[in-house]
């Protein structure tokens, strides 16, 4: 349930939030993205995190490798993010809303991209966790 949850939220994300922000102009993106990132990434990050414990429990109990599988599949966006999105995000928090632009838009544009890596782990997650529960 935890892992269909961060799924889920990601997919909102990727789906429908993101696009909505690509259609506002360069300063009312980030103004949008910047609240935007700092709320979702404690959700999400609670989230994995949680989801990620409950199925090695599961995976200890039943040693069914789905749950490992959906284990690593749900804490892979931490490495993901703080090796590959934390660059991104960085540049994205530290620019000034005065300063908002193509160079910003480009990020932003990027950071979505990127965001979509997660979702599809999120989802792998929550897919093999459900393949578990059934075997």
């Amino acid at each position: 349930m935890v892992a269909a949850a961060f799924a889920g939220a990601a997919i909102y994300v990727s789906a429908c939030e993101h696009p909505a922000r690509l259609k506002l102009d360069d300063r009312a993106m980030l103004t949008q993205w910047k609240p935007a990132y700092k709320h979702g990434a404690i959700m999400q990050a609670s989230l994995s995190l949680i989801g990620t414990i409950l199925g090695l429990i599961a995976w200890r109990q039943s040693r069914n490798a789905l749950w490992l599988a959906g284990s690593v599949s749900l804490i892979a966006p931490w490495p993901f993010t703080l090796l590959i999105i934390k660059p991104t995000n960085d540049a994205l928090l530290a620019t000034d809303l005065q300063q908002a632009g193509p160079a910003s838009r480009a990020l932003i544009e990027k950071w979505g991209r990127l965001h979509a890596v997660r979702t599809a782990l999120g989802v792998l997650a929550a897919a093999l966790f459900f393949a578990a529960s059934l075997s």
